[in-house]
């Protein structure tokens, strides 16, 4: 794995799949630049708390929902991680791909798409 497959992967897994918040925040300060920028369908966010509560609302909306990752791809700064979601177990409800901007070694942005 590159260091930015195993940062995006890290990301899904240990940011966006964690349900616990003490887990979740070590990381999320350790992958993502402090002004990081999210985006996805619902708009744009700027900064790692207001990235920590999108997660916290996801998963109020998605109980035993799991990410699980898929084909990754990298040029320069851009990576991008397609993934499913859904109950764990099951077919997934939804898939997508997170496309990230490195920036210093940390996530400076993050846009979320559905496909």
């Amino acid at each position: 794995m590159t260091n930015f497959e195993d940062m995006l992967h890290r990301n899904l897994l240990g940011v966006f799949n964690e349900r616990d918040e003490s887990l979740r925040l070590p990381l999320l300060t350790a992958l993502y630049a402090p002004d990081a920028r999210f985006a996805d369908h619902d708009g744009v966010v700027i900064g790692l708390e207001v990235i920590n509560e999108k997660i916290r609302e996801l998963h109020v909306r998605t109980p035993g929902f799991v990410f699980v990752p898929g084909r990754f791809h990298e040029v320069q700064d851009l990576a991008t991680l397609e993934w499913s979601y859904g109950p764990a177990g099951t077919e997934p409800v939804v898939n997508g791909t997170d496309v990230a901007i490195i920036r210093d070694g940390r996530i400076g942005s993050l846009y979320v798409y559905l496909r």
